[in-house]
C-alpha cells in the first residue's frame, strides 16, 4: 500500500493515499455512478466506498454492472481489483424506495459522511469524496442539516471554511451558501469576505504561483457608489483592500453581471461570490457536468459532485459519471499538493 507524508501538525504522522468515497443517498443516482465509474475504470487511485453493500449489490444486479466487491471494515484491508466497500450495514435492499424521499435511507447517507470524515481525521484516509445526498430527506431526522460542508466542518470543530465550485471554465467561492437571501445579505461583513478571499487565494496558490481573485458585488452595478446599497462601500471594499495589503492580488467589487464573463475568459482565477445562487447559477450554466464542489479551510480534504440525487433518473442507468470523475481527480490533485 502506498503511503505519503502528512503536512499536519504531527510531522511524524503518515497516512495512506486512500480516498473515502461516500455512496450518497441510496435512493438516488449515487450507487449507479460509483458502479459505472468503477466498471469503466474511470478513477486512477485507491479508494474505499463508505456505504451499504446491500444497496450497491442490488444496484449492480438491477442495472447489470459486472462488479467484483470486497467488503472491508477498515481501509487497510483494501484489495486491488475489487470495488472495496466499507459496509455500514444500515440499509437493506428492502428499505429502498428508488426515486423517493426516504428518511431511513437519507439518515444512512448522512452517517456515511460522518464515517468518511472520521476516517480522514484518524489518518486512515487521505481525503473524502462525496456522492450526493438529499437535504430535504436528511432533515426528516436531522432538522438542522444544511449540507455536506457544514456537517463536515462541525465534525472537524471548525467555523472558518467556505464552499468552492471549480471547473476548467470557472471557479467560484461563497461568502454564504445554504441560508435565506435575507440572511445572506446580513452575512456580507468585512471579516467574512476577507476570510473567503484568503481561503480562495490559498487554495488556488497550490496550483498557480500568483492567483488573481475577483470579488463580486452584492448589489446591482456593485452598488454604484452607494446608490443601490452600502455593502460594497462599508464591507466589501475594505475586505478587498485588506487582502491586497496582505499580498493577495484581488480586484473588486466587480458588478455581478460582468465578473463571471471576465473570469470565464481567463482574466481571473476565481470569483468570490456573496451568496449561493450568485455563484451556482453561472457555474452550472457553464459546466454542469464538469463542476466539482470543494470544501476549503477544513482539516480534511473533501471534494464532491456538483449535482443532486437526481431522483427522477435513479436506477435507470442514465446518470453521468462526469462530475464524480472530476471530483475524484480533483481530490487526488489536492492530496498531492497539500
Amino acid at each position: 500500500m502506498q503511503t505519503r507524508y502528512s503536512s499536519d501538525c504531527d510531522k511524524n504522522a503518515w497516512k495512506q493515499i486512500m480516498i473515502a468515497v461516500t455512496m450518497g443517498d441510496g435512493d438516488g443516482v449515487g450507487p449507479e455512478i460509483i458502479l459505472n465509474a468503477w466498471c469503466e475504470r474511470e478513477m486512477d487511485g485507491e479508494f474505499v466506498v463508505v456505504g451499504d453493500y446491500s444497496v450497491l449489490d442490488y444496484c449492480s444486479r438491477k442495472l447489470d454492472y459486472p462488479v467484483k466487491f470486497h467488503i472491508v471494515s477498515d481501509p487497510s484491508q483494501y484489495q486491488e481489483g475489487y470495488l472495496n466497500v466499507l459496509d455500514m450495514g444500515m440499509v437493506s435492499e428492502g428499505d429502498l424506495t428508488p426515486g423517493k424521499v426516504n428518511a431511513k435511507v437519507a439518515a444512512a447517507s448522512r452517517a456515511y459522511v460522518v464515517k468518511a470524515t472520521e476516517l480522514a481525521l484518524e489518518g486512515k484516509a487521505g481525503a473524502v469524496c462525496t456522492l450526493p445526498v438529499n437535504k430535504e430527506a436528511i432533515r426528516l431526522t436531522d432538522p438542522d442539516f444544511t449540507g455536506h460542508t457544514e456537517l463536515i466542518a462541525g465534525i472537524c470543530g471548525q467555523d472558518s471554511y467556505t464552499m468552492m465550485l471549480a471547473s476548467d471554465k470557472l471557479t467560484v467561492t461563497h461568502v454564504s451558501t445554504h441560508v435565506s437571501m435575507e440572511q445572506s445579505i446580513r452575512n456580507v461583513k468585512k471579516d467574512r469576505v476577507y476570510d473567503v478571499i484568503r481561503l480562495t487565494y490559498e487554495n488556488i496558490k497550490r496550483f498557480k504561483a500568483e492567483p488573481y481573485i475577483a470579488v463580486a458585488g452584492l448589489n446591482a452595478h456593485a452598488g454604484e457608489g452607494g446608490a443601490f446599497g452600502r455593502q460594497e462601500l462599508d464591507e466589501i471594499i475594505p475586505a478587498v483592500e485588506l487582502a491586497n495589503q496582505n499580498g493577495m492580488k484581488t480586484a473588486g467589487p466587480i458588478p455581478p453581471d460582468t465578473v463571471f464573463l471576465r473570469a470565464s475568459r481567463g482574466e481571473f482565477d476565481a470569483v468570490v461570490c456573496m451568496y449561493h445562487d450568485q455563484g451556482h447559477i453561472p457555474m452550472k450554466l457553464l459546466d454542469f457536468d464538469g463542476g466539482v464542489n470543494v470544501s476549503l479551510g477544513l482539516k480534511v480534504i473533501r471534494a464532491s459532485v456538483d449535482h443532486g440525487t437526481a431522483y427522477d433518473i435513479a436506477y435507470q442507468k442514465k446518470a453521468s459519471t462526469g462530475s464524480f470523475v472530476k471530483a475524484f481527480e480533483y481530490t487526488m490533485k489536492l492530496m498531492k499538493n497539500e
